[in-house]
């Protein structure tokens, strides 16, 4: 078993490993400074749904701390909730974590709280210890979905590094392993920042895991050859219809999971579903700069003066999906009714005040 690095809150500072160096450097950032942690998430330093959330929520609480009590103190995590938000668009756990640190925040503003530090800080832990129980729930639910003998196809990466736990889909596909159904992963490279190839391949090569690394449009083939028995992927956001967003090139692989009668699943947390949104058609997706795409590992590939379309996710219709397993429960269509009465049901960790 590896011992996998992930986010940590010890003494007041933040730590994290840097997932835009690996494979190659392992490089452990320690911050109090939420600028960082802003910049680490807007560069992807800091990357995965859950993770977003949790760092985010633990930036404020570095706001917090850098600043004497008061009304100064207040406007300072304000300013900061805000520089926080407009990191990345997509991912829905960034705004709820956000949301719950701004609630504490004003209710301890508006009372006058010479202790708001301690009160926000007690709401980031109680959020990373959520997303810690929720990734052990999701791999329990998820793993008896995969028989014996299975090969599975991954794309992006969902693993420890993308959480605050021990990961969505992947970890799915790890308990599957521990348990003895695994027998193969192929893992799509997923271009262009090879998430997948560089994160994905890492984790389960540590794992002892047969791993096959495969570009992104070598996975049509090799499910019509029938070497795929199940397709497992994360979420950036659910919609309130089930439609999934999640890093480009997920719809690909539903369609061709569709036409070849493979399993779609998508493993998440209930803090990923978004019910104010109705469907994916109201989801905001990022687009990042074309340099991701012109060049690769700093060297340009591509001529002068071509442009490039570079999104960094795409909505995958619910029609698609086989079932959600969140760490409420599997969910099989229709996931309208279903997602909204498994929101009220997905448990908040104590708040030690």
């Amino acid at each position: 078993m590896v011992n996998r690095p992930r986010l940590e809150w010890s003494d007041g500072k933040l730590r994290y490993l840097d997932q835009s160096r690996l494979p190659h450097e392992s490089v452990l950032i320690e911050t109090d400074d939420h600028r960082v942690v802003a910049r680490s998430i807007r560069t992807l330093g800091i990357r995965g749904a859950p993770a977003i959330g949790v760092a985010a929520a633990y930036a404020v609480v570095l706001a917090a701390r850098a600043c004497g009590a008061g009304p100064e103190q207040a406007r300072h995590c304000r300013d900061a909730i805000t520089h926080l938000s407009e990191t990345r668009p997509t991912a829905v756990n960034l705004f709820v974590s956000l949301e719950r640190m701004r609630e504490q925040l004003e209710a301890g503003a508006s009372a006058g709280d010479a202790d708001l530090s301690r009160r926000l800080e007690a709401i980031a832990v109680a959020i990373h210890r959520e997303d810690q129980d929720a990734c052990a729930r999701i791999a329990a639910l998820g793993a008896p979905l995969i028989p014996p003998g299975s090969s599975v196809l991954t794309h992006c990466h969902t693993g420890a590094l993308a959480t605050g736990g021990g990961g969505t889909a992947l970890n799915v596909i790890l308990e599957a392993f521990r348990r003895g159904s695994v027998r193969t992963v192929y893992v799509d490279e997923t271009r262009p920042l090879l998430q997948g190839a560089r994160l994905t391949a890492w984790e389960l090569v540590q794992e002892g895991v047969d791993t096959v690394l495969i570009t992104d449009s070598t996975a049509g083939h090799l499910l019509k050859l029938g070497r795929v028995d199940s397709v497992w992927v994360g979420a950036d956001r659910i919609a309130a219809n089930g439609d999934v967003a999640n890093k480009i090139g997920t719809y690909t692989l539903a369609v061709l999971a569709a036409r070849h009668n493979v399993p779609m699943y998508v493993a998440a947390p209930v803090s990923t579903v978004d019910l104010l949104t109705v469907s994916g058609d109201g989801i905001t997706l990022e687009e990042r700069g074309s340099d991701e795409v012109t060049s690769f590992g700093g060297v340009q590939v591509a001529p002068d003066g071509v442009r490039a379309y570079v999104p960094a996710f795409d909505v995958t219709p619910h029609t698609l999906v086989t079932a959600l397993v969140t760490d409420a429960g599997v969910v099989r269509p229709p996931f309208g009714e279903t997602l909204r009465d498994l929101i009220g049901q997905r448990p908040r960790a104590e708040v030690n005040r």
